[in-house]
């Protein structure tokens, strides 16, 4: 038996061959890497997609360990994305990984899509504009994308839910990103992962030490994690 043995044999029981084949063959980008991102990240590759590329340019923070993947007291300060890789290559030492530990701004974000043939988008950013260009832009290219919206200040997990972004309410971020869109000329349906729970306004504070962010809001271990996986199970069942 090979080292790692088969470790793809209770997907493929569920899947069987042909749709693992697909996964396999399958190139899935995901950008951000923090408490959504990270769980996506990981849920695709345990699925066994054959080539990822993440982007993340932030650190492990202290204030991380309470709900992010790769947050660790043994982690803080090292690279997201460096620490993913190392983990993700050691689920699936076939994978072909490329992480990249860059800040997407409008200007790089054309690079990054033109730099790969990506089946699936995972858009996992919590700030505006870089989440407005990436869904722009893969929107420009008819690459198919799927975006998670505000995960903070909420903790009912019966609430999380799929939706058109033009159809979603109770969700701050996607009344922004559809403000933004709309601004960039652009309302085409975008399925996204959100909350239908009013979020907690007691679990905001105001910030000034994280960068294209004015505040932050509480979250609870379960709820970033939970938004992940709902991410994953629309890629992976898309593809």
């Amino acid at each position: 038996m090979e080292p790692q043995g088969d470790w793809k044999q209770r997907t493929r029981l569920l899947l069987g061959e042909e749709k693992v084949a697909r996964l396999r063959q399958a190139h899935v980008l995901v950008v951000g890497l923090g408490g959504v991102g990270a769980y996506a990240a990981e849920m695709i590759c345990r699925a066994g997609v054959g080539r990822m590329t993440i982007v993340d340019a932030d650190t492990v923070q202290s204030t991380n360990i309470n709900r992010q993947l790769p947050a660790l007291h043994s982690t803080i300060g090292k690279q997201k994305a460096e620490v993913l890789a190392e983990r993700f290559k050691d689920i699936n030492p076939e994978l072909q990984l490329t992480a990249l530990s860059i800040y997407l701004k409008d200007e790089n974000i054309p690079a990054l899509l033109d730099s790969g043939s990506y089946d699936f988008i995972v858009d996992a950013i919590d700030t505006i504009a870089p989440k407005c260009y990436l869904i722009y832009h893969a929107w420009s290219r008819n690459l198919r994308i799927i975006s998670s919206m505000g995960a903070g200040a909420k903790s009912d997990i019966t609430q999380i839910q799929f939706a058109d972004l033009w159809e979603t309410c109770h969700c701050g971020l996607s009344k922004a990103v559809r403000k933004r869109l709309r601004k960039m000329g652009m309302k085409r349906k975008l399925p996204v992962v959100f909350s239908t729970e009013q979020a907690n306004p007691e679990a905001v504070m105001q910030t000034e030490d994280e960068q294209n962010k004015k505040s932050t809001a509480g979250t609870v271990s379960y709820m970033p994690a939970v938004f992940g996986c709902y991410l994953a199970e629309y890629v992976i069942r898309k593809l």
